[in-house]
């Protein structure tokens, strides 16, 4: 349901705007668990790696879909604020047609390609990988129109409609990997085929919905549903982040190849612990977007005042959530790996990552808080180049600091990228952000 922002309580607002977007994430994430728990438990940890070292290229094109979205959702969030609501069926319908054809093709040339890209990067179990991430790459294109329609509902203040896709699509996944994986036996294959038929399940829902529950979004295919105004005001806004989103999946490319280099046993464990660590990071994520929102529908409503206490209000709740995760990563993170069938040396190494990432969530939530406010005022370019050079700076410690640390490098340079970034959004709001925020009444 669509949801005016601009009024009431800000920390009530902000906590159900946002629950129903971690929702949505933690089952999302349900997907890659899925495969990595069941092909884990049936085919073993070689299998497991080769599904978690197409982590990095699977995420860079759906972040790059994120990236590009976020657009969008500022777009929407804005009109919806300023009560020029009829526009946003523009926004929609340009951003559905323009990213469904692109990534059709991008979806087929990236499937047709994925053996000569996982071989420059060392992957292990290459044919499995291969095999999986071919797979899964048909399913960009009902990512992205998902994408969209998630976006500008988002704008519009509803966030429970992408929960309930994402619900319908996580109980299609988790079945047919039972399925396919343990009863058909088809490995990890059967695994990717239904990661698939999720999204395309997770595409259709969303479109019912708006179809059905949300008149303003309607429209047909034809002359006229890509309004070019719209569309470039868009991407003015989601491809910085795009931008930011490809390098930093890059990066993952780069950092990958680098833990590849410490053998199967660590890329198990890693990326495990990466797939436990996503979920759990999932609040602050999503806390992020949240902020976002609620501030790009303030200013677009002109109530800058109130979107700066978006900030304030965002800051104690993001401190608070990640206190507590960082108590439960601790207590349950190496437990959680060794359900995935690793050996019992990967769940230990998963374990102390863990252990030595951990103290930084606050670090790592406060700067979200900042990042979220500071897009929601449509400063995305900053946003985005500050998230590239703390990436930088993390491939570079890990290189560097490798023959010093060795494999944990990868957790400490991660911890020290989250310092960086929280220093360059501190000073980007000193700098602009309070000044853009001032109450026009003082």
């Amino acid at each position: 349901m669509s949801r005016d922002m601009t009024q009431g309580n800000l920390a009530g607002i902000l906590v159900r705007f946002s629950i129903p977007l971690v929702l949505s994430g933690m089952l999302q994430q349900l997907y890659a668990w899925a495969d990595a728990f069941i092909v884990g438990n049936v085919e073993g940890e070689r299998a497991l790696a080769a599904i978690g070292a197409t982590t990095a290229l699977s995420n860079l094109f759906v972040m790059v879909i994120t990236g590009i979205t976020l657009g969008p959702a500022l777009v929407s969030a804005r009109l919806w604020g300023q009560g020029r609501r009829e526009e946003i069926r523009g926004v929609l319908s340009s951003f559905v047609v323009v990213l469904g054809a692109a990534f059709v093709v991008i979806g087929l040339g990236g499937s047709a390609a994925v053996r000569p890209v996982l071989a420059a990067i060392n992957t292990p179990e290459l044919d499995q990988a291969c095999q999986y991430l071919g797979i899964v790459l048909l399913g960009l294109p009902f990512v992205a129109v998902y994408n969209v329609y998630a976006a500008v509902l988002r704008g519009m203040g509803d966030s429970r409609a992408p929960l309930l896709a994402v619900l319908v699509a996580s109980v299609v996944n988790v079945g047919l990997d039972l399925l396919l994986v343990a009863g058909f036996e088809m490995g990890v294959a059967g695994a990717a085929v239904a990661t698939v038929a999720a999204q395309g399940m997770m595409m259709v829902f969303v479109i019912l919905y708006a179809v059905y529950r949300t008149p303003l979004l309607r429209f047909r295919l034809g002359r006229g549903c890509v309004d070019l105004g719209k569309l470039r005001e868009g991407l003015a806004l989601g491809v910085p982040s795009a931008i930011q989103s490809s390098i930093n999946s890059l990066g993952g490319v780069v950092l990958q190849d680098f833990m590849n280099g410490f053998g199967t046993q660590t890329v198990a464990a890693i990326t495990t612990a990466y797939r436990v660590d996503t979920v759990l990071l999932l609040p602050i994520v999503n806390l992020s977007s949240g902020i976002s929102t609620v501030a790009a529908q303030n200013m677009g409503a002109g109530r800058p005042d109130r979107a700066r206490e978006t900030l304030r209000v965002g800051n104690l709740i993001m401190a608070v959530t990640s206190l507590v995760l960082t108590g439960m990563v601790l207590l349950v993170g190496g437990p959680v790996i060794a359900l995935f069938g690793v050996t019992e040396q990967a769940a230990a190494q998963g374990a102390e990552f863990f252990a030595n990432i951990a103290g930084f969530y606050l670090i790592y939530g406060l700067a979200m808080s900042l990042r979220g406010f500071l897009e929601g005022l449509g400063d995305v370019l900053y946003s985005s180049l500050a998230g590239i050079g703390t990436l930088g700076l993390r491939i570079v410690l890990s290189y560097a600091l490798a023959p010093w640390a060795g494999w944990r490098i990868i957790a400490w340079a991660e911890a020290v990228s989250w310092t960086v970034m929280l220093v360059l959004y501190w000073a980007r709001y000193l700098t602009k952000g309070r000044r853009l925020t001032q109450d026009p009444a003082a």
